[in-house]
């Protein structure tokens, strides 16, 4: 499974660069079995997405931090096998702190995942469409952001780490782009705001990490170029 996580890895890495070159979408399902799997790719997706909220769905829970690190591991395992498409998938708040931030990046690379997205949520996390979240202070989660990008330097370069940030919700929108700078300076690859409320704040969010028309670089609050 391993040497079909690297391979995986540059695909995305590929198909990223591409979609930003070609200022074209890249459109990811999300699945949460092999059938789910077998049939996006079947259907044409280039990538997949294991969607934390769908596999709580099909095992009759709420998306409330109910899913636990190994019945993750398992889903991205049965989808990687079920077809031969990059994995990005869900890993919630890291399943704990960082020492366990550090053994999801590993196990979810070996499962097969290309790239995993963390979330600035206090455990147990809920939805992020759902009232009553909070979130962990910004140097908390720059530390465990910190640690996922050592632990994918160790593994994969290629790897995707993507930083979710649920502040908009529970703060602002000021506060969600403070924050998303944090975590890319802290060595996130790319950014998930969740929650944003209309298209003018994504158009707002967006703004905030380009320089003249295009992505910055890191440490200029910028998401770093996917082909670094």
């Amino acid at each position: 499974m391993a040497g079909n996580s690297y391979a995986g890895a540059q695909r995305l890495r590929l198909l990223l660069n591409e979609a930003r070159r070609t200022r074209t979408p890249l459109t990811v399902p999300g699945v949460f079995n092999g059938l789910a799997a077998m049939q996006a790719a079947k259907t044409g997706f280039q990538a997949v997405y294991v969607s934390g909220g769908a596999l709580s769905a099909a095992s009759g829970v709420p998306d409330t931090g109910l899913i636990y690190a190994p019945e993750m591991f398992a889903c991205i395992r049965e989808v990687r096998r079920a077809c031969d498409l990059p994995v990005i998938a869900d890993a919630d708040t890291g399943f704990g702190e960082v020492a366990n931030v550090a053994r999801t990046v590993y196990e979810y690379f070996f499962s097969g995942a290309a790239a995993l997205h963390l979330e600035d949520q206090v455990f147990p996390k809920r939805c992020g469409h759902l009232s009553g979240k909070q979130v962990v202070s910004k140097e908390e989660f720059c530390e465990k952001i910190r640690t996922a990008s050592h632990a994918r330097d160790q593994l994969c370069a290629d790897m995707v780490i993507i930083a979710r940030t649920d502040a908009r919700g529970v703060e602002s929108l000021a506060s969600a782009i403070d924050r998303a700078k944090a975590y890319v300076d802290a060595g996130a690859d790319m950014l998930f705001p969740e929650g944003l409320r209309s298209e003018q704040e994504f158009a707002e969010f967006a703004a905030a990490f380009r320089v003249d028309g295009a992505v910055a670089g890191k440490g200029n609050h910028g998401v770093k170029s996917l082909g670094q």
